[in-house]
């Protein structure tokens, strides 16, 4: 292999470094973001939600469309794109400006993540298509890990180095590129909107809105219970990441091993446990380390839901997106629904996603 495909194809795996780290930068600084601009820590939870809005929406067919326009050219275009949304979030003047910039980067950001990981199984032998992939929710985890680290550390001299520190992140994947693939057949929308496609996404939206999507309101906790302030909330944080980061690779093995189904519902199951522990236990170190466990939890639900998509159909890229954007809509949703919960009794705030984690999985992939 030579060392540009080599460097190409290391590419495509620290491509996935940037949807997380993008939607989670803001997770462990909203109180600081909300002080700079005049608001409540609850207002600046927006910078969520404005993000994750159009990156879940637009992936619904992003992953059709970059098929359609070719992958190498999809990917570095959405790269350079949020580079410059990144840098001007560095220098708003407004909170309006950076919300509107925040929903810049999601849009751009919909055409990475599904493309990446069509052109993933394109290149990889289905029998170790789980571990390639595992490999990837490696990289997926690490940005999910730098992502609260990075803006708790910035915020100590102020939040909008976080946003330098994407800007620096997607020019280099920019200049990088991704391997080229045979061209494939143009597929139609309609392909990627199948049953197996859509119970797929359905558990994708409630695992990661009830697992990853959490993040914010674990820092709420922190601030309100035990009193963190953002870099020690950002170090806490961390532990979803690098729980998520350690044990990809072995996720990958199972899924391989087990099968998808039979480790998704195991993964959703002990997801419920650790969210349940994260709400209510007392005790700092304890609920470090569930959160850190629950890091690896949603690992088994995402690698497990990508093969089950990737591994059938005519529309890979296509299928992919949906579940992809059924993903990171439930992160999107999650500050809206969860919020006002947290507001009227943290602890119910818990309970709810650990209930939902429990019952739609089991239910959706009934055999």
């Amino acid at each position: 292999m030579r060392h540009s495909d080599r460097l190409a194809r290391a590419g495509l795996y620290a491509g996935g470094f940037l949807g997380p780290f993008g939607g989670a930068m803001t997770t462990s600084i909203l109180p600081e973001i909300g002080a700079d601009f005049t608001r409540t820590a609850g207002d600046a939870a927006a910078t969520l939600t404005f993000y994750l809005v159009p990156f879940a929406g637009l992936m619904l067919v992003s992953g059709t469309l970059g098929q359609r326009w070719g992958p190498q050219r999809t990917v570095r275009g959405a790269y350079i794109v949020y580079a410059i949304a990144s840098a001007l979030c560095a220098a708003a003047w407004a909170f309006p400006v950076l919300i509107g910039l925040r929903a810049v980067q999601g849009a751009a950001n919909a055409f990475t993540t599904p493309v990446l990981l069509g052109t993933l199984a394109a290149i990889t032998p289905r029998e170790r298509l789980g571990r390639a992939l595992g490999l990837f929710a490696t990289m997926q985890a690490a940005g999910q890990t730098s992502a609260p680290l990075v803006g708790g550390l910035a915020a100590e001299v102020s939040w909008r180095w976080a946003f330098v520190g994407a800007t620096i992140v997607a020019t280099a994947l920019a200049i990088i590129g991704i391997p080229r693939t045979e061209a494939e057949e143009r597929a139609s929308l309609r392909s990627a909107f199948v049953p197996r496609t859509l119970k797929a996404a359905l558990v994708a939206f409630v695992g990661w809105g009830c697992l990853g999507g959490l993040g914010f309101m674990v820092a709420f906790r922190l601030d309100d219970t035990f009193g963190l302030g953002a870099t020690e909330r950002g170090i806490l944080l961390t532990g979803f990441g690098v729980a998520g980061f350690l044990t990809a690779r072995q996720v990958g093995k199972a899924v391989d091993r087990f099968g998808a189904r039979r480790t998704v519902l195991a993964a959703a199951a002990t997801g419920a446990i650790l969210v349940a522990a994260v709400g209510t236990i007392p005790n700092i170190v304890l609920v470090g380390l569930c959160w850190a466990l629950t890091g690896a939890a949603s690992q088994g639900v995402l690698v497990s839901l990508n093969t089950m998509v990737l591994t059938g159909g005519t529309n890979r890229g296509g299928s992919v997106s949906v579940v992809q954007s059924l993903r990171f809509l439930g992160a999107a949703v999650a500050p809206v629904v969860f919020v006002p919960l947290y507001q009227a009794s943290p602890t119910v705030a818990f309970l709810v996603p650990t209930a939902a984690l429990v019952l739609i999985p089991s239910i959706t992939l009934r055999s």
